[in-house]
């Protein structure tokens, strides 16, 4: 028998995500950064803080973004001059990123901005249950 959309965890997974999602929005709008912008700029800047210099396959997957789709959110980090990009000297056809100092400035800002959402929004089950469940939800394997 069919469950009720209130009885569905997907469905109820997609509504939850999405409430998520316009807290995130309006949390980087004032940043001048979407979503998408933000998590690849957020990642790039950790990984150069890591002492890395990924190439744009890298910084996909750390995000788990289509890397196509990747490039062209690159591209408009770049002429908001947030990241440059610059050949691999291994590998012509790669290019080397790396946060501006107004990326590395930006960074942390949105990060913050954005980490305050996650501790309103995941409050009523505490941040540190979230994180654990979705940690496990996110590392299961595909069946």
């Amino acid at each position: 028998m069919p469950l009720r959309p209130g009885e569905s965890p997907g469905f109820l997974l997609w509504h939850a995500t999405l409430r998520w999602q316009r807290g995130v929005a309006e949390a980087l709008d004032p940043l001048d950064l979407t979503h998408v912008q933000f998590v690849l700029l957020a990642c790039i800047w950790w990984l150069n803080t890591h002492d890395e210099q990924p190439n744009q396959l890298a910084v996909a997957r750390q995000a788990g973004t289509d890397v196509k789709m990747t490039s062209q959110v690159l591209r408009t980090l770049e002429k908001k001059e947030l990241i440059e990009r610059h050949v691999d000297p291994a590998d012509t056809r790669a290019r080397l990123l790396r946060v501006t100092d107004a990326g590395a400035a930006l960074a942390p800002r949105a990060i913050e901005a954005v980490e305050a959402v996650d501790v309103r929004f995941f409050e009523p089950v505490g941040v540190g249950e979230a994180t654990s469940f979705l940690q496990r939800l996110a590392t299961r394997p595909n069946e």
